[in-house]
């Protein structure tokens, strides 16, 4: 790849695929953990207090991947940044298998969070940077389904292995796509957006003639120019601070942090050991998570198929509805008929149908609207502090969830993230704009007027007092 022309061999297709497998290793590696850790906690004899940290320490490393991984790439280029991540979900897969300790176990558990947390940020960047714009939504919703399937098919390992206790068998599958991810990556070509920014405009145009069969190249290199030219120009930590864009932070951080503390992860995370402590065996418990995993994706293609349809603030809306009745209910059934079949089979039913309607909407949908309301100028920079609360919001949940489990009960905790749903309702009904049909122009413009529109408001009922 040096100097003019290159010459790429390898289809769209699998430019794509590999390029989104960051995504089913993002999910693998946070989803594998909730069987893993029903034998990791025998096995080390693990506390309530160090089972969370377990469970939680890779969301440290998230933090800290999703925080660094953007503005290593502006430097570095996508490709390179994305090779990193790959060794780090190898080295991190290995290390934490081979673990003696509980110690060792969860620094790479944070190792392995550093690549997680890089793959949430660059596997969308890098695909929607070589998709052609008719495409872009598409594979965009192919990066949230590759993370479905990495925790259906941690799910699924999970099981297998769970009738010999195998856990480090468990983490360390993640070694195999590491692996893969790794290989296929040496011969992806880089994202021409970054090329172009870096001046080397034929490697630029020889990637984008070949993905594009020749059609639409001069005109595509134009408009990335364009992009580079009015991203230098605009932008930057100071525009984030200005008033007009405060509503757009207020909602992104607003519905980062409103995903995490509705329950979502600590019912991915930890289904096993809330399936176990209502009476169910740990095969059947780990069973029992692979048919939410498939539940998971097959709600979330949905989802993607109908966004543009139905709407993303109804979405939402409906999403914690349908989420809060569920855990009211399981809080409630739990709550009066102790660990009998009956509230089993309700737990079981319950988190089913809680899982649906989150992956019908506060899983994609956050993403999606994150990506939408920030304006051109400050995207990359908005997303990151969207992501980063995400991850501190996630850690936070995680870390806390065995402990307040063990001093307050399953039934309480239940509830309360029940009543958190509530509040995310009142959030996103009075603080949330529909994005729907609109152009990300429009979205900017709206944001604009409304923002002089609170001005005069401001101003007219200072005049009045």
């Amino acid at each position: 790849m040096m100097g003019g022309a290159i010459e790429l061999k390898v289809s769209n297709g699998l430019i794509y695929f590999f390029g989104a497998l960051g995504g089913l290793l993002f999910g693998y590696d946070t989803g594998v953990i909730s069987g893993a850790i029903l034998f990791i906690k025998k096995d080390l004899n693990l506390t309530s207090w160090t089972e969370g940290i377990v469970v939680s320490s890779i969301l440290l490393g998230c933090v800290i991947g999703a925080a660094i991984s953007g503005g290593l790439s502006d430097r570095l280029g996508r490709r390179k940044v994305v090779l990193m991540a790959a060794t780090i979900f190898c080295i991190g897969a290995l290390g934490t298998a081979l673990a003696p300790n509980t110690w060792v176990l969860i620094f790479f558990r944070i190792v392995l969070g550093l690549a997680v947390g890089s793959a949430s940020t660059l596997v969308p960047m890098y695909l929607s940077e070589m998709a052609p714009t008719s495409i872009r939504g598409a594979l965009s919703s192919l990066n949230q389904l590759m993370i479905m399937t990495g925790i259906l098919l941690a799910y699924i390992v999970n099981y297998l292995f769970s009738s010999i206790e195998g856990w480090r068998w468990m983490l360390g599958v993640a070694f195999i796509p590491g692996l893969l991810l790794l290989i296929g990556m040496f011969f992806l070509p880089e994202s021409p957006r970054w090329l172009l920014k870096q001046g080397r405009e034929n490697e630029a145009r020889s990637i984008l003639n070949h993905m594009r069969k020749g059609r639409g190249v001069e005109e595509e290199i134009d408009e990335i120019k364009l992009a580079n030219q009015l991203e230098q120009e605009q932008g930057g930590w100071k525009e984030v601070k200005e008033r007009w864009v405060r509503p757009a932070l207020i909602v992104g951080i607003g519905l980062a942090v409103f995903q995490q503390i509705i329950g979502c992860n600590t019912v991915l995370y930890y289904a096993p050991t809330t399936f176990t402590n209502v009476g169910l065996g740990a095969s059947a418990a780990i069973l029992g998570t692979v048919g939410i995993g498939i539940v998971n994706v097959i709600i979330t293609a949905i989802a993607v198929m109908i966004i543009d349809k139905v709407g993303r603030k109804p979405l939402l809306l409906i999403g914690n509805a349908g989420m809060s009745i569920s855990l009211f209910v399981l809080g409630i059934v739990n709550a009066l008929s102790g660990p009998t079949a009956a509230a089993s089979w309700t737990t079981v039913i319950c988190l089913a149908v809680y899982i649906a309607f989150f992956s019908l909407s506060w899983g994609p949908v956050v993403w999606v609207m994150l990506s939408e309301i920030f304006p051109l100028s400050i995207r990359g920079i908005g997303m990151g502090i969207g992501s980063v609360a995400n991850w501190l919001s996630n850690l936070i949940v995680s870390l806390t969830f065995p402990k307040l489990i063990e001093q307050f009960g399953i039934s309480t905790m239940f509830i309360v993230y029940g009543i958190m749903g509530v509040l995310a309702f009142l959030f996103v009904s009075t603080k949330v704009s529909e994005t729907k049909g609109k152009s990300l122009e429009q979205i900017e413009l709206d944001l604009r007027n409304n923002s002089k529109s609170n001005v005069r408001m401001d101003m007219l009922q200072s005049l009045k007092r």
